[in-house]
């Protein structure tokens, strides 16, 4: 089967208040590629994630997901369409069990059964099984990396065909960052297309095809990840 544009961002332009965040930016991904989004912060790369999930509407530009207009549509339709977004904050549910925030995560799928329902939860334990040694404690019990770990199986439970990760790893201890990235590196095997903010540009450069440097709300390089001069650029377009 021949790959097709998956998303496609054009001249996107995004604003909090009279903050001119995004500047047009133009960035695409294909079926199955992972694309890292770096740069310094402030520099729009959060607000790119939620512009695409719908948590913030832009003022100018196309957006399209396989073909659907994303620019107008709100934030649990944008989930139905197969896109799931992991924010920075996790933003689980603290008083629920990790069972309970699990079982949120399918809410926005359609037209599943009580048994795939527990069959889809059953797979994130064998994914993280230490979210099944505590699938009966609250959110509030975890510690940061177990946190983390929830925030992802809760939006994959869903199978999300294109997915949102900002800086998952940060604040992590190293053991918790390979595990994170050995995950990304996995749902990208299964085909899932990935855009990732992450500061740790070693890790994220191995788990990403390409890269997008933006500064100041514009995409000012894009490159291979895997190419020694392109990740050479990319470390003296972003350094402080």
């Amino acid at each position: 089967m021949d790959i097709i544009d998956m998303l496609k961002v054009q001249s996107l332009h995004t604003y909090y208040g009279l903050s001119h965040i995004l500047q047009g930016i133009d960035i695409d991904a294909v079926e199955g590629e992972s694309i890292g989004i770096f740069g310094r912060n402030g520099a729009g790369k959060t607000t790119l994630l939620k512009t695409i999930a719908g948590w913030v509407r832009p003022s100018q530009g196309s957006l399209q997901w396989n073909g659907h207009a994303l620019a107008e549509v709100a934030p649990d339709r944008v989930c139905r369409l197969g896109i799931g977004f992991i924010p920075e904050d996790r933003r689980i549910f603290p008083g629920l069990s990790v069972d309970e925030n699990l079982h949120l995560g399918l809410m926005q799928a359609r037209g599943i059964s009580t048994a795939d329902k527990k069959a889809a939860v059953d797979r994130m334990y064998k994914r993280f099984p230490k979210l099944a040694e505590r699938r009966k404690q609250a959110g509030t019990t975890l510690s940061g990396g177990e946190q983390q770990m929830l925030a992802m199986a809760r939006t994959i439970v869903a199978r999300p065909r294109l997915l949102l990760i900002d800086e998952p790893t940060e604040g992590l201890a190293p053991m918790i960052v390979e595990d994170i990235f050995s995950l990304i590196g996995e749902l990208k095997r299964e085909g899932t297309t990935i855009l990732l903010v992450e500061q740790n540009m070693a890790g994220a450069l191995a788990a990403t095809d390409r890269f997008y440097a933006i500064d100041r709300g514009r995409v000012i390089l894009q490159g291979s990840s895997a190419s020694n001069d392109d990740q050479q650029r990319l470390m003296e377009a972003i350094a402080v």
